[in-house]
């Protein structure tokens, strides 16, 4: 990062603060009470207040942060009951139901204990309405609050990794995307607070994700296809990454975020902040900024060369909020210039140079007690998106530009005879595909038209759940050629139902068992249809084929969750079918125009088998030992081939200490040697990683700084990532240090 560039940002920062805390401060009246509030204090076991604690209500998506004297204050809280969430690094969380009486005040006083457990609290990606983790009727997986700190790497996927049934495809550093039981690209959807981000990253390898994770407050990760909320293609998952950029708390006084990391692997420096205020009554504020800035990954055999980075974010909120519900809108933009490493079949040496930028703006509201609903929310996006390769001396390889227009209605309902809460909705969403450089794919439009139901019963020691949605998407070539050399290039439309069912049971002892079944349906993307042209980042020339059909998955989960207190742990098995499975096929043949590999997109029915796993146990308040195991098996049905690119049997295991003061820990990352391969792919080697961290938190002037210290790769050890496509290059990172401040006041 330039020292001109950081610069600006701290200077950024500098002034928004007092502005924005001087304002708050003017325009609060804390002498007048309101009526429907929730006031509080927090402390820790010894009669201490705690600051910086997390209080949430997350049906309503409302949080508030505990001020230096612990004190909290919750207002307009509609009247009713509701679940309270006290969260703070290092203390278990803690979960109570209040009852609100209309124009009434709730006072509370709440204890947090110490301990090494980090609970999931309540989730809120793939459900209806907002539930316990121990409740959810799918497999789910939540970073958050220090677990986030510790794991926070530069992408997404990369910080995701170790998860249980994570991985990450990459071609350098700064593209990983994440893979979710051996399924990527367009079959895991990304999204930023339950939006989708609107890039193309799912096209290819070199796309990197448009979405930094540095000011996330945590990332839910719902593996399986059951997320029909957001969309029936999401065969291995839905990943959101939380930030509520569209504030709905108007904070008393300024609320702040920041964090600076540093990594010595890629002489990386990385900083953001996140400010929260409010104007009088009812106007929140939200204001982020990000900068991030990286060299050349360094490997255990040299520097992995054209892999630097640099990010831009930059990001305004601002909401009206009511007892009723809220309006507001949102701001952001972000840029990343990343390079891709050369050394391929066809490449350049020296590589190819990525420019990215997005812009989106988007609106929510909700209105609450709306008819039979108690919930009616609408939101709406529009995303400018562009994409240039750049070749050596400056020439425009290839480019990609995206314009994506969405609007969603959906309401919400409670009890209503059997049925504990449910949601229905609809959705609709064009996008315009512009295509430049050295292809000659066609620009292309694609209209997607959704409506959705998911329904919640609960029975005792019994949780049902059914869902079921229609889609339908139209792709619109502007340039129709029958006698194309891909095909017969025109407009193509496609329609289906999914659905999905599952049920969770209470058995007693701590152990909760689940079942779900899922049909998912998934259209091919524009490249898959209309691709043709030379991809010179990823190194290969892509066909399209106008002809391909649908995508039809089934999955099968079982699970069983265990938490007896000391002990929590998930063993999950699934069973993932997946008719006219879309993957881009090497066919041996090399472009005589321009010397890459031909890769064309083919449909072949899939069958992906696999379990994962995750335990848990504290040894006491302090010391926690946790672990994780996934192995997933792909094959190409009719053939009795494996499925390319499928993660091998992998896994961690750890150790920590854990206090509300001060932390360490140390833990491996393992997996097994992969040598069932696909076509044209190379096995890997089986490996054992070693990382250790240590970490100080402590609380100045109510304000909690938090100090983590990592070091990754302790051995230096020379070991390849499969799904990484410049294993035939380089290894993975070497050993590196990463050192994190977090501030939270």
């Amino acid at each position: 990062m330039s020292y001109r560039t950081f610069r600006s940002l701290a200077l950024l920062l500098a002034l928004a603060a007092p502005v924005l805390e001087t304002t708050a401060l003017l325009a609060q009246d804390p002498e007048v009470p309101h009526g429907n509030d929730v006031h509080g204090v927090v402390r820790d076991e010894s009669g201490d207040p705690l600051s910086a604690v997390a209080v949430r209500l997350p049906r309503l998506g409302r949080s508030e942060l505990s001020h230096a004297d612990g004190r909290f204050h919750l207002e307009r809280v509609p009247a009713g009951d509701h679940v309270i969430l006290f969260e703070r690094i290092g203390y278990r969380t803690h979960a109570m139901t209040v009852s609100i009486e209309p124009g009434g005040t709730v006072q509370l006083d709440v204890v947090l204990a110490a301990s090494a457990f980090e609970v999931e609290g309540f989730v809120v990606t793939g459900t209806p309405t907002a539930r316990a983790g121990d409740r959810v009727v799918r497999p789910i997986d939540v970073l958050s609050a220090q677990e986030l700190t510790r794991r926070l790497e530069s992408t997404v996927a990369s910080t995701l990794e170790s998860q249980p049934g994570m991985a990450a495809v990459t071609m350098g550093p700064a593209t990983a995307r994440p893979v979710i039981r051996g399924l990527g690209g367009d079959r895991v959807l990304v999204l930023e607070d339950g939006e989708r981000v609107g890039d193309v990253s799912a096209v290819s390898s070199d796309h990197a994700t448009a979405v930094d994770p540095s000011s996330a407050q945590r990332i839910e990760v719902v593996r399986g296809p059951s997320a029909l909320l957001y969309g029936s293609q999401a065969l291995g998952g839905v990943v959101n990454v939380v930030r509520e950029e569209v504030p709905r708390t108007v904070h008393h006084g300024l609320h702040a975020t920041v964090s600076l990391q540093g990594q010595s692997v890629n002489d990386g420096l990385v900083g953001s902040a996140t400010l929260l205020s409010g104007w009088g009554d009812h106007v929140a504020l939200r204001l982020e900024g990000g900068l991030r800035e990286a060299g050349d990954l360094t490997t255990p055999e040299g520097a992995l060369e054209n892999t630097g980075a640099t990010t831009r974010n930059l990001a305004g909120g601002v909401s009206w909020v009511g007892e009723g519900g809220h309006i507001g809108g949102a701001y952001r933009f972000y840029g990343n210039d990343y390079g891709i490493p050369g050394g391929f079949v066809g490449a350049h040496p020296t590589g190819v140079d990525i420019e990215m930028t997005r812009h989106v703006v988007k609106g929510d509201a909700q209105l609450r007690e709306v008819g039979p609903f108690d919930l009616l929310e609408g939101s709406a996006s529009h995303t400018r998106y562009n994409h240039k390769e750049i070749e050596p001396g400056g020439i425009l390889g290839t480019e990609y530009g995206l314009f994506t227009t969405a609007g969603e209605v959906k309401a919400h309902h409670g009890d209503l005879g059997a049925l504990t809460g449910g949601t229905v909705g609809v959705r609709a969403q064009f996008e315009r595909f512009g295509f430049g450089g050295g292809l000659s794919t066609t620009d292309a439009g694609r209209w997607t038209l959704s409506a959705y139901a998911h329904e919640e019963m609960d029975l005792d020691d019994w949780t049902a759940e059914a869902g079921v949605r229609w889609d339908h998407v139209r792709a619109d070539a502007l340039d129709e050629d029958p006698d194309a050399s891909i095909g017969n290039v025109r407009d193509r439309a496609f329609h289906a139902f999914s659905g999905s069912l599952g049920v969770l049971r209470r058995l007693g002892g701590g152990f909760t068992a689940g079942f779900s079944v899922a049909r998912a349906f998934r259209a091919p993307d524009i490249s898959e249809l209309y691709s043709e042209g030379p991809h010179l980042a990823s190194y290969s020339f892509e066909v399209g084929n106008p002809d391909l059909g649908t995508e039809v998955g089934t999955g099968v989960d079982l699970f069983l969750r265990l938490d007896r207190g000391a002990i929590r742990g998930e063993l999950a098995a699934f069973r993932n079918s997946v008719a006219g499975y879309l993957y881009p096929r090497e066919t041996g043949e090399i472009s005589p125009r321009t010397q890459l590999p031909i890769y064309q997109y083919t449909g072949a029915d899939a069958l992906l088998v696999g379990f994962e796993s995750g335990l848990e146990i504290a040894l006491g308040d302090r010391v926690a030992v946790d672990g994780t195991l996934s192995w997933v098996r792909g094959t190409l049905v009719d053939d009795d081939e494996p499925l390319p690119f499928m993660p091998p049997l992998n896994g961690r295991v750890g150790l920590r200490y854990d206090t509300p003061v001060w932390f360490a820990g140390a833990e491996a990352r393992l997996a097994a040697q992969q040598d069932r391969l696909g076509e044209f792919e190379t096995a890997t080697d089986g490996y054992a990683i070693l990382g250790l961290s240590a970490g100080l938190r402590t609380t100045l002037g109510g304000r909690l700084h938090t100090l983590t210290l990592r070091l990754d790769n302790a051995t230096d050890e020379t070991y390849r990532n499969h799904l990484s496509r410049t294993k035939e290059i380089m290894p993975e990172a070497g050993r590196g240090v990463s050192l994190v401040y977090r501030l939270v006041f």
